[in-house]
């Protein structure tokens, strides 16, 4: 069963990946790289059932960009069991994507 990516609020991260496997995607919504990161994401979504895929406005939420130091957007971080496992900057593709989510 496919995943929805959905946009999550600050207050909900710190639930959320407590909860298992998550990839959080910090983004602007003014960011060329990060309109296309969302559909290179929604493609993602659809062949996995196992993550969360979540969505954080960078520019409503800066005390999660603070507290997980995100330096600028896209970036996209991948927690398992509240363990941030991987890290990645800027516009990515598919496979690198799911190489990062499946190690």
């Amino acid at each position: 069963m496919a995943v929805t990516v959905r946009e999550i609020s600050g207050a909900e991260l710190d639930e959320l990946i407590a909860s298992g496997r998550v990839l959080v995607d910090f983004y602007s919504k003014t960011c060329g790289p990060c309109k296309m990161l969302s559909f290179v994401l929604k493609d993602i979504a659809k062949g996995v059932d196992d993550i969360e895929i979540v969505t954080l406005d960078y520019d409503v939420n800066k005390d999660m960009v603070e507290k997980y130091s995100v330096a600028g957007y896209p970036t996209m971080i991948y927690f398992n069991n509240s363990q941030e496992v991987e890290r990645m900057k800027g516009l990515q593709q598919k496979p690198t994507i799911l190489r990062m989510i499946s190690a």
